[in-house]
């Protein structure tokens, strides 16, 4: 009965705090064509872009963590501009110190990747692991929030 009371007070404590789980976005830069070592992102990523932005309409946003490519900056890029929010850079060889900082964050964060780095930084963030990038997997967004997974994809004509 113990052990029962112990491990219902550990589940209940963070919610009877008023502690939200934290939520944190992961995305694959948008369009880009293949075979560039650091390619601007094609018009349908522009659009894609722009659409993430609006796909963020009416949610809590407080960082933005990029590589250092333009494509992950461009993907970035309107929806920082229209929050006011700096983007910051990480390293994409580094994926145990990206989950650090976006985990280290009091608010939801974005964090921008790569195609050989999303998997990873979304099962690191304790997320359910996707299945490997192709080169045209294009738009997906990750949510991880309470160890809970949730996929949505941005189009770029997306309301």
């Amino acid at each position: 009965m113990r052990r029962l009371i112990l491990a219902l007070a550990c589940l209940a404590g963070p919610a009877l705090a008023g502690t939200a789980p934290q939520t944190i976005h992961v995305v694959r830069h948008f369009d880009t064509p293949a075979g560039e070592k650091d390619p601007d992102l094609l018009p349908q990523g522009v659009a894609r872009a722009e659409a993430l932005g609006r796909w963020f309409r009416g949610k809590r946003l407080c960082a933005i963590l990029v590589s250092d490519y333009k494509r992950t900056r461009q993907t970035a890029a309107p929806l920082a501009a229209g929050r006011s929010i700096a983007v910051q850079t990480y390293d994409p060889r580094d994926t145990p110190g990206v989950v650090a900082r976006a985990r280290a964050s009091a608010c939801p964060v974005l964090i921008v990747g790569h195609s050989n780095t999303v998997p990873d930084i979304v099962a690191q963030l304790g997320g359910t692991r996707p299945a490997d990038l192709a080169h045209e997997d294009f738009g997906d967004i990750w949510t991880i929030e309470g160890g809970r997974t949730t996929h949505a994809t941005i189009a770029p004509s997306s309301p």
